[in-house]
């Protein structure tokens, strides 16, 4: 049926997201889901909704959760936005507010939906590479720039960004949005929100997927000015006016009110991180400075591809992309202390082998 394709979908190259195998007994630590599992009130608030009102739409503007982040965050609700996870709040901050006549710049090492939604929506973009350490530098953005997005942390490094370069990148251009897209903020790095009373400019980017093990209920948000909130508003009710179902509003409210839950299970990933990181060292793999859920990790003896694909013979799934730089890089995800342990057992087998 290619034939009846519109011209821009034929120039589409479509992000791959990771691969969710049906496969008996997998340890699956490929897409950075937590290992944990949600609030359990928040299990209760989605289960409460399963009654005669889903018959009725959602409130559009999902003023209750709105009303709670703002709270949490210490914001008003002029300056929050919520959509179905934080990749469609990241698609409508590209259509409005990203697109300028000077290119949008993000990292050459990054969240690879940037170079997508730049496809997607017509957006000049350059890409500004990343240290020989990974690092971002901000100085090498000081270029013209129609706008700006990276991820704090980056992915799929996990390496963060202090908010002194943060606040640097915001001083340096004033008048260009500047999108910092922090799925993975809560396992380490810093957030950039503080930030948004002193810059108009600034978008901070959110998502319950992650530290919130709420990936299956879509729920995202963005912060930041009001007048950049009415921008994305704008875009959403020309898509899509009830892009939050009734149960994921009111599982994302009771997740946000269990601050107990949330804190006990960032400190159980990050203290798995750790080990996970001590033992990948013991083996000889050289592993990025992680923030996030996960580890970037490489062996200096052995073949990227060739350790995944072992990995996956004994029914254990990681990430790893074919593209320069970072082909020998696996990105596994933090699992629980027992995934940990076969992960790191199944490795030796095949070190050893």
């Amino acid at each position: 049926m290619s034939r009846l394709w519109s011209d821009l979908t034929h120039t589409l190259s479509p992000y791959v997201p990771g691969e969710q195998p049906q496969i008996a007994g997998l340890i699956k630590l490929n897409t950075n889901e937590s290992p944990l599992g949600p609030s359990p009130k928040a299990l209760a608030a989605v289960a409460a909704e399963a009654r005669d009102t889903l018959r009725l739409y959602p409130d559009p503007q999902a003023t209750a959760l709105r009303r709670v982040l703002a709270a949490y965050h210490g914001l008003e609700s002029a300056n929050v936005f919520v959509g179905n996870g934080s990749d469609e709040v990241l698609a409508h901050a590209f259509a409005a507010l990203l697109k300028h006549e000077a290119p949008l710049l993000f990292p050459d090492i990054s969240y690879s939906f940037y170079p997508v939604y730049s496809r997607l929506f017509g957006i000049e973009a350059e890409t500004i590479p990343l240290d020989d350490a990974f690092n971002i530098r901000v100085a090498d953005y000081r270029r013209a720039a129609g706008a700006i997005i990276l991820p704090n942390p980056n992915a799929p490094t996990g390496v963060a960004l202090p908010l002194a370069d943060i606040e640097t990148l915001l001083a340096d251009h004033p008048n260009a949005p500047v999108v910092i897209d922090e799925a993975y903020v809560d396992f380490g790095a810093q957030t950039a929100i503080p930030m948004i009373a002193t810059h108009d400019n600034l978008l901070v980017v959110r998502t319950f997927s992650k530290s919130r093990a709420l990936a299956g209920l879509r729920v995202g948000y963005a912060l930041g000015h009001p007048d950049l909130i009415a921008a994305l508003t704008r875009v959403k009710d020309s898509f899509n006016s009830y892009p939050l179902s009734r149960p994921a509003q009111a599982g994302a409210i009771a997740s946000v009110q269990d601050e107990g839950y949330f804190q006990a299970t960032l400190a159980t990933i990050t203290a798995t991180r750790a080990k996970l990181v001590e033992g990948l060292t013991a083996l000889g793999f050289e592993t990025l400075p992680s923030s996030a859920n996960f580890v970037f990790t490489r062996h200096p003896d052995h073949s990227g591809a060739a350790l995944a694909a072992a990995l996956r013979e004994r029914a254990i799934l990681v990430r790893r992309w074919d593209a320069p730089r970072i082909g020998e890089y696996l990105r596994i995800t933090v699992g629980t202390e027992e995934q940990s342990g076969r992960l790191l057992a199944a490795l030796a087998e095949i070190l050893c082998a």
